[in-house]
């Protein structure tokens, strides 16, 4: 139940900070998030956490342009399509959120 949880409060309360605040905000909410909660899988909460954030939020901004600017950027990393681009972004920001959230973890063991 602690796993869910913290994955649900991951991505909505990093939703809520990218709205204000930079993009490398993720970290320290996941972070935060892993020291309150303390699920006993960190490092998944954190990965789970913002790769469905990330997911949710690559989308929206990318289906209404019709994919212009993931394509764009997919040939300029010499990627085949924008998909597989999707997928490495969504990759990155999910590794940050567990990386975060697995120190956090680390951080509080005796």
């Amino acid at each position: 139940m602690k796993l869910i949880i913290s994955i649900l409060l991951i991505a909505v309360l990093s939703a809520i900070a990218e709205y204000f605040l930079p993009w490398w905000t993720i970290v320290p909410v996941s972070f935060l998030v892993t020291l309150v909660i303390k699920p006993n899988k960190a490092f998944l909460a954190g990965f789970l956490g913002i790769g469905i954030f990330w997911l949710i939020a690559a989308l929206l901004k990318d289906v209404p342009n019709q994919h212009i600017l993931s394509t764009r950027m997919a040939a300029l990393f010499h990627l085949p399509n924008y998909s597989l681009f999707m997928i490495v972004t969504v990759f990155v920001g999910a590794l940050l959120g567990g990386l975060s959230s697995l120190t956090a973890s680390l951080f509080t063991k005796p």
